[in-house]
């Protein structure tokens, strides 16, 4: 059944005239595909002649049959010498009514709520460093020879494992600040650690294995191994780090942050440590060792890796520039023992697509040329200076039963408050433009004793720690029914 001609003329005339950046035709074009994908034109209706549109329309001849043209290309109409009819689309009215169903895969729909980002961050925003000192001049110069140097070569695919010039410096900067020895075919460059994460689960699981994680701990090693299919067990840490359970089943992965515990701040100890790689290697376990920032440790000298702790250790070291430099940069790597390096070279082409590779060079300039050690040198002077005056307006300022954990190093310290509910007081915080994280989101099982605060203070001056901390008592003495 033909729509009238007064009808159709309207609907396409009220498009045209609310027309901004396309051309007549496209705007043409595009009103009457979405009519007849919305079925405002049935299939089989005639539409007036190209003369008539044109007329009716105030438009040119050839616009309206230009339109046309299109529309039949793309198969929504027949032209033929009896004129343009709507082509026969089989259930378009039905589609165009109907939401298709949705259905997230099993794996997705465990994963915990992802944080929301705020750009420019927030104050009290965990894991965001000072990006204002950053020397950005520098890593400019750096860029720009990069270009200079490597011209349309950059334009090509790098190596799926990332740039050997990056890796060497990685492998050069652990072996001195981290005890790890190893060369740069044991390292695979990756967008981030969370992807680091991802491929870890990749090379090394299958669907339905056993993964340990910490408890409290890092979402982002939750959602790799949830959305992988991993059967994930949370393991209770003390003030020695992980506990070792060795009355629960057996993993095939066990995720740690070991030099310094993700949220609460423990470092592990020698004894947990040497236990857990003992345990590993009698059980077939890999150990993924996060060290996402072990470069700030307050304190005395950073933790050695674990992977430099015994002969042919079974773990995977993992670590990220994107708190120690920009979070914008994505690069984090891997480094795996000779053995597993060996073994998952031959796939990591088909896992991994090389990219980004003038930042990578840029950041194999700034390692090798000395400016990345002298950035982590005046960042961790910074942050420990951050660090107490965030202690201070904490004690002075929370009137409320509260611990603190941390404070050996990092970005972030925790505030446990028990029998608070922490993520509406982190939407209560979001409206003074303060951005913690709620403590309960770190854990699999929440508990009375879950709920708390996750305070960054890296991307925060000292000078607003007193006024925001205040702010924070406030809300919480109101939820807990006080005059505030």
């Amino acid at each position: 059944m033909n729509i009238p001609d007064d009808e159709l003329y309207a609907l396409l005339r009220q498009p045209l005239a609310a027309r901004t950046g396309a051309t007549r035709q496209r705007t043409l074009y595009l009103a009457l595909r979405d009519a007849i994908l919305n079925g405002r034109l049935k299939s089989g209706s005639l539409l007036p002649g190209s003369r008539v549109l044109a007329q009716a329309l105030v438009l040119s001849r050839n616009t309206v049959n230009t339109a046309l043209e299109q529309l039949a290309v793309e198969g929504y109409v027949l032209r033929d010498r009896q004129g343009t009819r709507v082509a026969t689309l089989a259930n378009v009215e039905r589609s165009s009514q109907t939401p298709p169903p949705v259905r997230l895969a099993r794996g997705v729909q465990q994963l915990p709520g992802g944080v929301q980002r705020y750009s420019p961050a927030l104050a009290f925003t965990p894991g965001i460093p000072a990006a204002n000192y950053f020397p950005l001049a520098i890593w400019r110069r750096l860029t720009e020879r990069v270009w200079r140097d490597e011209g349309n070569a950059l334009l090509n695919y790098g190596a799926s494992a990332g740039e050997l010039r990056l890796r060497a410096a990685i492998a050069r900067h652990l072996a001195i600040s981290r005890g790890i020895h190893c060369d740069a075919e044991q390292i695979v460059i990756t967008e981030g650690a969370q992807e680091a994460l991802m491929l870890c689960v990749r090379l090394l699981c299958d669907a339905g294995d056993k993964a340990w994680v910490e408890e409290p701990g890092y979402g982002g090693a939750k959602t790799a191994f949830l959305s992988a299919g991993l059967n994930v067990t949370g393991i209770g840490v003390d003030n020695e780090g992980m506990r070792l359970d060795v009355t629960a089943t057996t993993p095939r992965i066990i995720y740690t942050s070991p030099s310094h515990q993700y949220p609460l701040g423990q470092v592990m100890s020698a004894t947990r440590r040497l236990a857990l790689l003992d345990y590993a290697g009698r059980t077939g376990s890999w150990i993924i060792e996060d060290d996402y920032d072990s470069e700030f440790r307050y304190p005395g000298e950073p933790i050695p890796a674990m992977l430099g702790m015994v002969a042919h250790p079974p773990v995977v070291y993992i670590g990220t520039f994107s708190k120690t430099l920009f979070p914008s940069l994505r690069i984090g790597f891997m480094v795996m023992p000779p053995a597993l390096a060996q073994a998952a070279a031959p796939v990591i082409g088909s896992l991994l697509r090389g990219g980004h590779r003038a930042e990578q060079l840029t950041l194999a300039r700034f390692i090798e040329e000395g400016h990345y050690t002298r950035h982590l040198a005046a960042m961790r002077r910074l942050y420990r200076k951050r660090q107490a005056h965030l202690l201070e307006a904490l004690h002075s300022e929370i009137r409320v039963e509260h611990h603190i954990y941390g404070g050996g190093g990092g970005l972030h310290l925790a505030l446990s408050i028990p029998g608070i509910d922490d993520q509406a007081l982190v939407r209560e915080a979001h409206k003074l433009q303060l951005a913690p994280h709620a403590l309960s989101r770190f854990w699999l099982k929440q508990n009375a004793a879950s709920s708390g605060l996750v305070l960054g203070y890296g991307n925060t001056s000292a000078a607003r720690f007193p006024a925001a901390v205040s702010a924070l008592n406030r809300l919480i003495v109101r939820q807990q029914g006080g005059l505030g």
